[in-house]
């Protein structure tokens, strides 16, 4: 009789035994940890559906970013005694809860998320804190039920011999390690696929609803708090050391070189201001048209009737709009960590309106959005606006889906419309004012085609095949591409600019008033989006190759030097106009401006880091945050410490860079100096002096 043989156990089916097992094991012991990442977790996917909307609301990436960061900051549990893991556990979960309730009730009045800096001077804003319980819902506090839930947990497990089951058999430190890669891990997945533009949001913070439908509402506070706290530091070290830099800068002889009187001098004592903030505006629209129709034909008229200055170049860091606000107003730098608006806001700076105060201007600004925004609330009363005129000020729906409005808030063309009336009042009251009037609709991201209105990009182009048959086509390439959208956003914007303007020229106001109209920053495409404008092959469909011999050259400097923005000085008054009119092709950046104007309006900024464009023409600097720089013949890339020729046959010696190198450093720690430390008001007067005595000595 034969033996029977056994048949070994399939080992798939070991394999499933033991992992069956080791999920069970790992069950049983860390159920505690399991209910504070399931609670957790809930609370941040419901604070998304509640506030931004279901759309998107198990995004893949969102959803592992709020896991993997809670999986994180609960692997530091393992650390913590058994028997006092539970208050580890509920501290972490009252924090999650708390920041859930804070964020509910200000994106209900704000549609926004809540930032520590705004918070911590929620005293000084013109926020709806009086009216919080009259407009509290159950929606706003139904958060309070994962601490209590978690508690019943912790409750229902201490009756049982939980605690002291994993204190005999629980290995704390390898369960620290486990659970901290793990969830390390996790997060890193979760960032492959992020692209710049994503970086940027967190970087930036400006749009905060896009933050946390990428991120999830635990790495938007997370990473607010530590761009919140990080100038505050910054600013407890080296006070002697920056002081010691500022004076050197502001007492050094060659800070009077380009300070002479020119035929400009005076020229606007006594006229009206208005800066007009021109959304996202770029020069290089100047020139695009399609079928004989100009992408922006208003600013380019604009820029023919007037003073036009063709390589004006914004300067910004994260702060993009707010940037430009501040380096315009006060001709410095924008911060080197952290934004003025958020970070610096509180410090003094000589501005533009607070030296047309003093001459007895009334100072105002105007948008149509949130006076939060950026914000401004606190910044504006700082920068010396007297008055403000924002979201309240206008009549319009604010439902996204009106066509009052477009992206932020209300439409360029309802926006001016209402302004003007405004506008009108107050040079009845006063009899000299200064403004900024900031538009909005031109503001990325470009994706309301059905609200700009008809704008043809198609293009004809002759198609011939081998055999020399050709024939007519057409196409409309640009439409849904990014740099298209673009386009028809300009246009929309430059359309409802036309409308200002021509309101403007048929009231029997503002024959005293100039105009200063800029383009904030560039739109943010990338050069590959860009450069579908320049190397696009109507044949294949796709770009051309760098070998074709039609391929325009359209590189990493060109894209920089293509960022820039018109910058127009225009009024009404013809007489007037005569003497301001012309293009201008220095080089010149947004920190030029207040000390060109200035010499213009008679008004001096001792602290400018900028020249009047007049006095310094061909020898001007325009230094960007990164340490990048162009001049009238160089452009320097500071990461790769390339430059480029960008004037035909000019011959660089290698001093040049490196004086210019010098310079550009100089100038942002002195900016930076100045705005960390709050120089000129602890040390202004001491360089007032000093310069005096070297008069006195001379």
């Amino acid at each position: 009789m034969k033996e029977k043989v056994k048949m070994p156990i399939n080992k798939l089916t070991l394999m499933l035994r033991k992992i069956r097992k080791s999920i069970i094991e790992y069950i049983t012991t860390n159920r505690l940890f399991i209910a504070y990442v399931i609670l957790s977790l809930i609370g941040v996917v419901l604070i998304r559906a509640l506030t931004i909307g279901t759309k998107n609301l198990f995004r893949f990436e969102t959803f592992f970013v709020d896991l993997a960061l809670i999986v994180i900051i609960g692997s530091f549990s393992y650390l913590v005694k058994p028997k006092n893991r539970f208050i580890y556990f509920f501290i972490t979960i009252i924090i999650f809860t708390i920041m859930e309730v804070v964020n509910s009730i200000y994106y209900t009045f704000f549609t926004s998320f809540a930032s520590f800096g705004e918070l911590a001077t929620a005293g000084q804003t013109e926020t709806v804190v009086g009216s919080i319980f009259d407009r509290l819902k159950i929606e706003h506090i139904i958060y309070i039920i994962f601490p209590i839930l978690f508690y019943l947990c912790h409750k229902r497990l201490y009756k049982t011999a939980y605690y002291k089951y994993i204190s005999a058999v629980e290995k704390s430190k390898k369960m620290f390690g486990f659970t901290f890669i793990i969830g390390l891990i996790t997060l890193g997945i979760t960032f492959i696929d992020a692209t710049p533009n994503d970086f940027s949001k967190l970087q930036k913070r400006w749009n905060r609803a896009g933050v946390v439908e990428r991120f999830g509402i635990i790495m938007y506070q997370g990473n607010d708090l530590v761009q919140t706290l990080t100038p505050k530091f910054n600013s407890l070290f080296g006070y002697d050391k920056a002081v010691l830099k500022f004076r050197e800068y502001f007492t050094s002889k060659d800070r009077d070189k380009y300070k002479n009187k020119n035929q400009y001098t005076n020229i606007l004592e006594g006229y009206n201001i208005i800066f007009v903030h021109m959304e996202g505006m770029e020069t290089y629209l100047m020139d695009v048209k399609f079928k004989g129709v100009e992408a922006v034909p208003n600013v380019k008229k604009l820029a023919n009737e007037g003073m036009f200055f063709s390589k004006f170049y914004p300067q910004i860091s994260s702060g993009t709009s707010s940037d430009t606000e501040f380096t315009l107003l006060t001709s410095l730098m924008p911060a080197q960590s952290g934004t003025i608006f958020t970070s610096y806001y509180d410090r003094d700076y000589v501005t533009i309106p607070k030296l047309l105060k003093e001459k007895g201007y009334y100072t105002f600004s105007m948008h149509g959005n949130h006076m939060s925004m950026w914000n401004r609330s606190n910044v504006h009363p700082k920068l010396g606006y007297t008055g403000w005129y924002f979201k309240e000020a206008f009549d319009f729906n604010d439902d996204l889906q009106s066509e009052d409005c477009i992206n932020l808030g209300i439409s360029d063309k309802l926006f001016f419309k209402q302004a003007v009336p405004i506008l009108e009042q107050i040079e009845e009251e006063y009899k000299n004012y200064m403004g900024t009037v900031i538009t909005l609709s031109n503001h990325s991201p470009f994706k309301y085609l059905e609200k700009y209105g008809e704008y043809d990009m198609s293009t004809t182009f002759r198609d011939c095949d081998e055999s020399g048959i050709c024939e007519t086509k057409t196409t409309n390439y640009l439409y849904g591409s990014a740099v298209g959208n673009y386009i028809m956003s300009a246009h929309y914007a430059d359309a409802a600019l036309g409308e200002f303007i021509e309101y403007i020229n048929n009231s029997e106001y503002f024959n005293n008033t100039v105009f200063v109209l800029y383009g904030d920053h560039d739109a943010k495409l990338s050069l590959s989006q860009k450069n579908y404008l320049y190397n696009y092959d109507y044949k294949t469909g796709e770009l051309k190759d760098e070998n074709d011999p039609t391929y325009k050259e359209y590189d990493y400097y060109d894209h920089e030097l293509n960022k820039n923005t018109p910058l127009i000085i225009w009024t009404k008054n013809k007489e007037l106009r005569n003497k301001l009119n012309g293009k201008f092709d220095y080089v010149m950046g947004m920190y030029d401006v207040m000390p060109t104007l200035g010499n213009m309006l008679g008004i001096k900024n001792d602290f400018a880091l900028g020249n009047d464009i007049f006095n310094i023409k061909n020898n001007n600097v325009v230094v960007y945050p990164n340490g990048n720089f162009t001049t009238n013949l160089v452009y320097y890339n500071s990461s790769k410490g390339d430059t480029k020729i960008i004037k035909d046959g000019a011959e660089i010696k290698s001093d040049y860079i490196s004086g210019l190198i010098e310079k550009t450093e100089n100038i942002l720690e002195v900016s930076n100096a100045i705005v960390v430390h709050d120089l000129i008001k602890h040390e202004g007067d001491n360089i007032k002096n000093i310069k005096e005595n070297g008069a006195k000595d001379k």
